[in-house]
């Protein structure tokens, strides 16, 4: 399986986009999509809390199966049970839930409300999901366990360390899931368990995979590990052997993974990516029982609930389709090559310097060629236009602008410059906003330019209000 992670923590774009995305991912090669809902979910009755002004309807939630059931893309959705819990920790309601009170990051898996949480979280998530075969339990990053005082007292009453006591609330999710939902398969991201003894994975076995409630499947399915790491995989995969699983997911990345502000994807970066998780694929048959169920093509849009935006998922296509292509393809061939030129109307690509050559025609192929205007043009020709040019610096400078005065003959040599600036950047951020607008509720579309464009464009802005 590859499945393209869709994550809605940021920049969730709306469904009419989704219409266009999905045939495209399609045609270049996948076949499931992860969704990482967040606060996107229309949550009901207790939840309604947790939901976004900009929630998707149940209508929505409906519209994206049909779209993916007609581009046969299997719909997995991802719901945190553990860490990166801050859409809900965030809540005075549920701040008593925190693993340690000063941080939202994390839930205190020793209070009984955290399990009754999750499971009605779980639960309306897998209600409106009844297609869908598979639930990704995520399960990464949980910062500072162990650091609350209950999880100080439960490990010294169980002479237990900070592994058992992560597997002791995975065991509870699962408990619930199996006993719940009959047949549904759990995905979870492997870092915590990277720390975990194999003697401790091992003995977890009988709730990890050989499933007594559904024989049909093979052990190993019903807790899949989907190991998401620098591609030095190959120790840790021998490790899960030796604890026990046959099945093993990879998770590779297509954006999101090269800073927390990063508005432009670097291609050769993600090919590269990869190209190395190939290379453990290939590790894989010497492993068995061993065998890889599938990978994740990651594709971050914040860090965290509170980090600001990554690339935006127009500027990311030409990676997701190389990405996709290569794992087709086994590797970034000629045909791969074709394949994504073809596809996205394209007439080439510089990888190392991230740049597509030819119009192109993709879904927001208008948003990528404008952002890249943005990340190439608009902060270097505004600090030029402002810091360069000698009449300012010598005859309209913050002393001049403060006090209102200036000579007009030395004003007017550089006036009518920054005036066309202005107005070109004025023009061109009229005509983003408006395309922006077309895929992105009015919160992204106010972030995204708060972030790009206006700590630049508010100084030109700030010295033509001066100057006039």
């Amino acid at each position: 399986m590859r499945l393209v992670h869709l994550d809605l923590k940021g920049a969730a774009p709306r469904v009419s986009y989704l219409e266009q995305v999905f045939p495209l991912l399609s045609q270049l090669g996948a076949n499931g999509i992860l969704i990482e809902y967040e606060d996107m979910f229309p949550f009901k009755g207790e939840l309604e809390i947790l939901r976004s002004p900009y929630a998707y309807s149940e209508e929505d939630i409906e519209r994206i199966q049909q779209l993916a059931e007609q581009h046969k893309l299997e719909v997995v959705p991802l719901v945190q049970t553990f860490g990166h819990v801050e859409f809900i920790l965030k809540h005075e309601k549920y701040q008593h839930l925190r693993e340690v009170e000063r941080f939202p990051n994390s839930f205190n898996p020793h209070v009984p409300d955290t399990l009754a949480l999750l499971k009605s979280i779980l639960s309306q998530v897998i209600e409106k999901h009844r297609r869908s075969t598979w639930i990704h339990i995520g399960a990464d990053e949980v910062f500072h366990l162990g650091e609350g005082m209950d999880s100080k007292n439960w490990m010294s009453r169980n002479k237990g360390d900070v592994g058992t006591m992560y597997l002791k609330h995975i065991k509870e999710v699962l408990g619930f899931l199996t006993a719940q939902y009959w047949g549904l398969r759990v995905l979870m991201w492997d870092d915590m368990l990277r720390k975990i003894s194999v003697g401790a994975l091992r003995g977890c076995w009988g709730w990890w995979g050989g499933s007594p409630l559904s024989p049909l499947q093979p052990p190993g399915d019903s807790g899949t590990l989907v190991a998401r790491a620098s591609p030095t995989a190959v120790p840790f995969l021998t490790k899960y052997v030796e604890s026990g699983f046959e099945a093993v997911w990879f998770a590779s990345a297509f954006k999101g993974t090269t800073g927390p502000a990063q508005a432009w994807t670097p291609l050769s970066y993600h090919l590269k990516n990869h190209l190395s998780w190939l290379k453990v694929m290939q590790a894989v048959p010497r492993l068995a029982p061993l065998r890889l169920q599938g990978v994740v093509l990651t594709g971050w849009q914040r860090y965290d609930h509170y980090s600001v935006l990554c690339e935006l998922l127009p500027v990311s296509i030409p990676s997701l389709a190389i990405c996709l292509q290569t794992l087709v393809n086994g590797g970034f061939t000629e045909e791969a090559k074709r394949k994504v030129l073809d596809v996205l109307s394209l007439e080439s690509m510089q990888l190392e310097q991230s740049s597509c050559e030819g119009r192109g025609e993709f879904p927001g192929v208008e948003i990528y060629h404008m952002v890249e205007q943005v990340n190439g043009h608009l902060k270097e020709s505004i600090l030029k236009a402002l810091e360069e040019e000698s009449a300012i610096k010598g005859w309209f400078s913050p002393y001049h602008r403060k006090r209102q005065f200036g000579n007009p003959r030395n004003m007017e040599s550089f006036g009518s410059k920054v005036l066309k600036l202005h107005e070109d950047w004025e023009s061109f951020v009229r005509d983003l906003r408006a395309q922006l607008e077309r895929i992105y509720f009015p919160d992204t579309v106010e972030e995204w330019m708060e972030e790009n464009v206006n700590p630049y464009l508010d100084q030109l802005r700030d010295l033509v209000r001066d100057y006039r």
